[in-house]
C-alpha cells in the first residue's frame, strides 16, 4: 500500500466516530457532505480519502453506514485487540491507564513501568506498577504492540532506545522532546504545549 498521510488517517478516525454516532441515531445511509462537515473538510476530500482503500458508496445514494463503519474499523486495525504498555507512572500515565475509552477501541493496557521505588509495586486497579529494570525481559516474553511514553523529557530518549532494542515498533510519546527512532519504528508525538499554542494563536488572531 502507498504511504497514507497522517492527516488522512486522522480524518478516517473522525469519519468512523461520526458513523458510530449515526448508527446510534438509527441512520442507515450518509452522504459525503455530512462526513465532510464532521471531518472539517470537503466532500471531494472525503471521497479521495476513501478511494485510497477501495470503492465505497453509490452516486446519489451515499454510503451505507454499517458497511462503511466496518470497513473503516478494518482499515484502522480496530477489529483486533492491541496490547499497550505505559512507561512512566506519573499523573499522565495514571490518567491514561485508567481511561476506559482505550479498551472500548481495542487498546488494552497490560503493564505500567516506572523506576521510582515508591511507585513500583503500587496497584492501579488491576495493574501493578512494574520495575523499569524488567521491561526488556517482559517485552520479549509478552510481546506488547504499542508503548506509551510519559517519562520526563530528559529520560525519554534513553527509554526509547531500550524499547526499540527490545523489539517495540510502535511508540506514542507524551514527553516534550523530539525523539530519534530507526526508520522501521513508528513514532507519534502528543505535544500538549503545541496544541495549546495553536489555540492561543487562534484566539489572538480571531479578529485580525
Amino acid at each position: 500500500m502507498r504511504r497514507i498521510a497522517d492527516s488522512t488517517v486522522r480524518r478516517l478516525s473522525l469519519y468512523l466516530r461520526f458513523l458510530e454516532e449515526s448508527t446510534n441515531r438509527g441512520l442507515v445511509t450518509i452522504s459525503s457532505d455530512e462526513l465532510a462537515r464532521r471531518g472539517g473538510t470537503t466532500s471531494a476530500q472525503v471521497r479521495k480519502d476513501l478511494s485510497f482503500f477501495g470503492s465505497f458508496g453509490k452516486r446519489g445514494l451515499g454510503y451505507s453506514v454499517p458497511e462503511l463503519t466496518e470497513s473503516l474499523r478494518e482499515i484502522l486495525g480496530l477489529r483486533r485487540d492491541w496490547q499497550v504498555i505505559i512507561v512512566g507512572a506519573g499523573k499522565i500515565g495514571t490518567a491514561l491507564a485508567q481511561y476506559r475509552g482505550f479498551r472500548q477501541r481495542g487498546f488494552r493496557v497490560t503493564a505500567v513501568y516506572d523506576r521510582d521505588p515508591k511507585k513500583i509495586g503500587t496497584r492501579w486497579d488491576a495493574l501493578t506498577v512494574r520495575d523499569m529494570a524488567e521491561i526488556e525481559r517482559d517485552i520479549q516474553k509478552e510481546h506488547p504492540d504499542i508503548a506509551v511514553l510519559t517519562t520526563p523529557a530528559e529520560e525519554a530518549q534513553v527509554v526509547v532506545d531500550r524499547l526499540v532494542s527490545a523489539g517495540m515498533r510502535a511508540l506514542l510519546n507524551f514527553a516534550p522532546i523530539q525523539l530519534q527512532v530507526p526508520p522501521d519504528v513508528t513514532l507519534k508525538n502528543v505535544n500538549m504545549a503545541m496544541e495549546l499554542e495553536g489555540l492561543s494563536f487562534a484566539l489572538t488572531n480571531r479578529d485580525r
